[in-house]
């Protein structure tokens, strides 16, 4: 089993520095590729003083994140890729515990973990959830969808997710009509189509939260429809034995409606939040769906539906 690295950036040496070295300083030997979307800044001086440690690419024009990630998978040989921003980073030994559960379960196509959301100055905030209560688990490619569409599966954003390449060049690779707004999940979505999922209840990735981070860049109606498309896209692939146990998707889409405008009103967006409120407000099972995923999020280990999955020694 071989992984490669790839790394994406655009304009941010100052973070990408930080990237690579979590990269190169794995304890489990791996290939790092380092994709650069036509900086113009010194990233590459600065990685191509790096010599033969990373392999180097730059697009000729500005093509945006989702081609960047293509691009990087193109150039990579490891038959696994971990997914790395420039602005976040990997603990040392993320490769090497994503392998040993790999190993554990040779049919998977995904695997994800615990990550860290931490500040400018690397100051841990929060922690996104666990699955359960034991340290990995394998969910069967039939679960996984309906999983995902009641966010009991967590794979998360790219610093958290490998994949197998063999999957990922499959389903095409990352949409750039998304482009960072949903580009990874949209992919989370079509790889798990080829086979099943790994998730680590180590905390392995790191994840910075700053308003330079790409997302930012999208207004909250954005984020909601593009969050609402995803959801659309998870209901038509869930499994047939789970279909008489799921929420209409009108209800999932009234949820979403919800958490947003939630969101809008932390934010003090009172902009968004009157170009969002409608109707859901008053959708009981919406928020009885409100009030599950926060549940499911603050208290994993009595999520039930776990059950579902399968504890794994790694």
């Amino acid at each position: 089993m071989k992984f490669s690295i790839v790394i994406t950036t655009y304009n941010r040496l100052n973070l990408l520095q930080r990237a690579i070295d979590s990269a190169l300083n794995q304890t489990l030997k791996c290939e790092v590729v380092v994709v650069d979307d036509c900086s113009s800044d010194d990233t590459q001086t600065y990685v191509k003083s790096l010599g033969n440690s990373v392999v180097y690419h730059r697009n000729e024009v500005n093509q945006g994140h989702a081609a960047t990630v293509n691009a990087g998978v193109a150039k990579a040989s490891g038959d696994w890729i971990k997914f790395l921003d420039d602005d976040d980073y990997l603990a040392a030994n993320c490769l090497q515990e994503m392998a040993k559960a790999i190993a554990l379960c040779p049919d998977a196509v995904i695997c994800s973990c615990v990550a860290a959301q931490v500040d400018g100055n690397e100051v841990e905030i929060s922690r996104t959830p666990k699955l359960g209560s034991g340290q990995a688990f394998y969910i069967p490619q039939a679960d996984i969808h309906y999983g995902m569409l009641l966010e009991l599966l967590p794979f998360g954003t790219p610093v958290q997710v490998a994949c197998r390449r063999d999957a990922f060049l499959e389903t095409g690779g990352w949409d750039s009509t998304l482009d960072a707004n949903c580009d990874d999940i949209d992919s989370w979505i079509r790889i798990v189509q080829f086979g099943h999922a790994i998730f680590l209840n180590q905390c392995l990735a790191y994840r910075t939260i700053w308003p330079g981070a790409y997302n930012q860049k999208f207004s909250l109606t954005q984020r909601l429809a593009t969050n609402i498309l995803m959801k659309e896209k998870i209901y038509a692939l869930v499994d047939e034995q789970y279909h008489s146990k799921i929420p209409l998707l009108q209800d999932i889409k009234n949820y979403l409606k919800l958490h947003w405008l939630l969101v809008a009103l932390k934010q003090r967006n009172m902009k968004n939040f009157l170009l969002m409120i409608d109707r859901s407000v008053l959708s009981p099972v919406a928020w009885r769906l409100l009030l599950s995923a926060f549940l499911s999020r603050r208290f994993p280990e009595r999520n039930s539906h776990i059950r579902k999955f399968v504890l794994i020694d790694s």
